[in-house]
């Protein structure tokens, strides 16, 4: 008997729509970290959770999984696996010059993702908005 479930099966979560989300609006040439687009799913701890949906999910949902990468500016994946070359690849294609091995300069090529600010209303006074 198969255990295994068809990710067709799987029913998303609302932090994993929201992840993949996030991981289609980092711009071509441009990279996020697994914290961040976890924060930004309001979930702050959980980056882990990104990777395990990217992992699962990218292909599916045609993810640029390529830009997400640690909080250090490096590609997590080890540099004798196939998905470091290509990731690695994918990502100078974009305009990405590393610095090392597996990294690059982090806040030169970091999406900023600009995060609505709740508007205050007309009436309410500055000192309280």
């Amino acid at each position: 008997m198969k255990s295994s479930l068809r990710s067709s099966e799987v029913r998303l979560t609302e932090f994993s729509l929201a992840v993949i989300a996030l991981v289609k609006e980092i711009p071509h040439g441009r990279v996020a970290t697994y914290g961040q687009i976890a924060r930004l799913a309001g979930k702050p701890h959980a980056a882990r959770g990104v990777g395990w949906i990217l992992n699962s999910c990218a292909e599916k949902y045609k993810l640029p999984w390529q830009r997400v990468v640690n909080s250090k500016g490096k590609i997590s994946f080890s540099t004798k696996a196939e998905e470091f070359a290509l990731q690695k690849k994918q990502l100078k294609a974009e305009g990405i010059e590393f610095t090392s091995i597996s990294g690059f300069e982090l806040e030169e090529y970091q999406w900023k993702k600009d995060v609505a600010k709740p508007k205050r209303s007309p009436r309410t006074p500055q000192m309280f908005s």
